[in-house]
């Protein structure tokens, strides 16, 4: 049986001497001497979240099979097989956590094997507890570190790295009162989450404030967009690899779920998931296990799953281009963003606030939103949304004034008053004209999609 703390624990305040995230680590010692692992034991036990230990490499290989550690800590003298053969075995069939070898031995040959089987940190015995706390510490900071840097490279491929205040949901109309309180009540709950709504309608900020609320909120929140990933990378990307499992597989890889441990992996754009990766994905929700591309072993997988799309999934079922039984699998707890149009004066708040932290972050200085602005700002539809809102006012920040088709649009006693349509047409083709015709560039400054581009300027004869 586990030998595990109960609750959730502080980590800094925990130990503060050996780091933040010693208290939320699984740790597997590894060694023959029953002394040495009830050393071990009663080092680590107060300390961390959970210890396990294994008398010999069999028992060791069984329990990495039943769930993951983040450190192993192994001897390498044991009776029938030393630790290093059997490292460098569990390497070759997928095993990612951080190692630590303890040994009498400190020969230069035993430190070239040692790494070339993959061992990150050494005891010298004999050692005195700080040295083990210190070396386990390292290796935590080390693959947090490590994660941390995949997921931000990760999250600078899609736009909403660019959206401001990501992890507040803000607003004041009855819409999105009613989905902060929906995300409140299933926020501790171990329910998977679908979020719906329009592009730029902040289903990814309403993800991290579910993250934030969870009792995963010291984890990691992992954002994937699945539409932003190349095809043919998109597997190796979710579920890792092993070293020579393809062309270019140079090294071996931990994917984005396992990064996921403990914390929350959010797919957004789920509809745009590739059809045979599909049928992989509903076997980890069911059975909570990853294989890495090119492994034996299914490694034991705990996050929570959070899902977005702004796609009618139940439709792209019909036309039999997403999986029927994944829909129903995803589709447990479905809250939808409200578009922006509906969100009433929200419209006006959010410009305000953005219009603030805009001209912080550029350092310009703010541009008036006088009345004919509001009116320009109630009447349109915006079709971008909360996305395309903020990128009007960065626009208007760094030009000195709002665009004039907004000014134009304001003036509804000489205009004799504009249609919602005729506003939302004259706004895309003014920022087409000031992209240079680049339908991409004016898409990503409305934040819409290209294809909403292409649609409308079809539509218009354009």
């Amino acid at each position: 049986m586990p030998l595990e703390t109960t609750g959730r624990i502080g980590a800094a305040a925990a130990d503060p001497e050996f780091g933040p995230w010693l208290a939320q680590a699984s740790i597997l010692v590894v060694d023959d001497e029953p002394g040495m692992r009830n050393f071990l034991v009663r080092t680590l036990k107060p300390r961390c979240k959970r210890i396990e230990e294994a008398a010999d490499t069999k028992e060791a290989s069984r329990k990495l099979d039943e769930q993951p550690f983040d450190v192993v800590i192994l001897d390498n003298i044991m009776p029938g097989r030393n630790g290093l053969d059997w490292l460098a075995e569990q390497r070759t069939i997928g095993f990612f956590a951080d190692v630590i070898l303890m040994t009498a031995y400190a020969d230069l040959d035993t430190a070239i094997e040692a790494l070339r089987a993959g061992v990150v940190d050494f005891v010298l015995k004999p050692f005195r507890s700080n040295q083990l706390l210190n070396a386990v510490a390292r290796c935590l900071d080390r693959t947090r570190l490590q994660r941390e840097n995949d997921v931000l490279r990760q999250e600078l491929r899609s736009a909403s790295h660019q959206v401001l205040l990501r992890d507040k949901l803000l607003g004041d109309s009855a819409a999105i009162h009613k989905v902060r309180e929906t995300i409140a009540r299933v926020a501790p709950l171990p329910t998977s989450v679908l979020f719906t709504g329009q592009s730029g309608t902040g289903k990814d900020v309403a993800a991290r404030l579910l993250h934030s609320l969870s009792n995963r909120a010291d984890k990691l929140f992992v954002p994937v967009n699945c539409g932003a990933i190349p095809p043919d990378m998109i597997e190796s990307e979710l579920f890792g690899h092993l070293k020579g499992a393809f062309t270019g597989a140079g090294r071996d890889r931990e994917g984005l779920f396992m990064h996921a441990q403990g914390g929350t992996l959010f797919l957004d754009e789920i509809g745009e998931l590739p059809y045979l990766l599909q049928s992989k994905l509903l076997r980890v929700l069911e059975d909570r296990r990853v294989r890495p591309v090119g492994s034996e072993r299914e490694v034991p997988f705990d996050a929570r799953f959070v899902f977005a799309t702004n796609a009618d999934l139940q439709s792209r079922v019909e036309a039999g281009t997403f999986r029927s039984d994944l829909y129903f699998r995803i589709n447990v707890m479905q809250i939808r963003l409200p578009p922006l149009k509906d969100r009433g004066e929200d419209v006006q708040y959010l410009a305000a606030l953005f219009m603030r932290e805009l001209t912080q972050q550029l350092g310009m200085p703010p541009v008036a939103i006088d009345d004919r602005v509001r009116a320009a700002l109630s009447r349109y539809d915006w079709p971008g949304n909360i996305r395309e809102l903020r990128n009007l006012v960065e626009r208007t920040v760094i030009l000195g004034g709002f665009p004039e088709d907004f000014e134009r649009a304001a003036d509804s006693d000489e205009q004799g008053g504009q249609s919602l349509a005729e506003v939302e047409r004259r706004h895309i083709l003014s920022v087409l004209r000031e992209a240079g015709g680049d339908r991409e560039e004016a898409a990503r400054r409305l934040g819409i999609s290209r294809k909403t581009i292409d649609r409308k300027c079809a539509a218009w004869h354009v």
